[in-house]
């Protein structure tokens, strides 16, 4: 007799009975999918909730359909133009296909790390260094789109490819560094010259005006002549030409 005063099979069948009932019980979050095999064939996935399988029978592979962020490891690349850098990116994707993300791949999760990988190497290596550096939104959609394409077989959506860092050897930054400074400067000797430019206009455009009218030179020389008479820490001599004058003197 059993501790409850039934038969010691009847009381072991009962409680193979319950753990039975509570393995046959599967309770899966929102977010998560239970693909079913039966007797090794795939009958689909179910949840969120609660669902019974067939103990025994049913085998269940649990997925989780949440935005997966996966860190690709810094890889070495020759650029198109024969520079060694290293890259690194972040890929975003997701679960959209629980069915083919467990029977078509073995380990979606592997799978997709190792093609962000070997992608990312193929991508920059097409690129030249100027435009891998200025062009960085061409490239994370290019990762995106090919990842995107590969993965979609395995039931795999990649929403978003970004490179987080492109490290540069040293002789290369100090290149670039050099390159900037003379950009800097071409830029700087260019405004000068159209500023100068602009101003011989601007005098070109006032001689005219005062060749127009001979008074108007003469005014301008005793403006001047008044402006350095304010400075009085020294004795300026102008020589005055009678032709100086001569205009005044034929008004009177």
């Amino acid at each position: 007799m059993g501790l409850t005063g039934l038969p010691s099979g009847l009381f072991f069948l009962i409680i193979f009975l319950i753990i039975l009932a509570a393995s046959a019980i599967k309770v899966l979050r929102e977010y998560e999918r239970g693909v079913i095999f039966r007797l090794g064939r795939l009958i689909g996935a179910k949840g969120p909730g609660i669902f019974f399988i067939i103990p025994g029978v049913d085998k269940m592979i649990r997925v989780s359909l949440r935005l997966v962020t996966m860190d690709i490891p810094p890889q070495d690349v020759i650029t198109r133009d024969n520079v060694s850098i290293k890259v690194n990116a972040v890929v975003y994707f997701r679960v959209v296909d629980p069915n083919k993300a467990v029977v078509e791949v073995e380990n979606y999760l592997y799978a997709t790390s190792q093609l962000a990988q070997t992608t990312l190497r193929s991508v920059v290596g097409q690129m030249e260094l100027d435009e891998l550096l200025a062009h960085r939104e061409k490239l994370n959609m290019r990762l995106q789109e090919i990842l995107d394409k590969h993965t979609d077989p395995w039931g795999i959506k990649v929403t978003l490819v970004e490179t987080k860092a492109v490290d540069l050897p040293d002789e290369m930054r100090r290149a670039i560094a050099r390159q900037a400074e003379a950009e800097r400067e071409k830029r700087a000797k260019i405004i000068h010259a159209e500023g100068e430019f602009q101003a011989a206009e601007k005098l070109a455009q006032a001689a005219q005006v005062i060749s127009a009218t001979p008074v108007a030179l003469q005014l301008r020389f005793l403006q001047t002549l008044t402006e350095v008479a304010t400075e009085k820490n020294s004795t300026t001599i102008f020589p005055v030409p009678i032709d100086l004058l001569k205009p005044f003197l034929e008004k009177k």
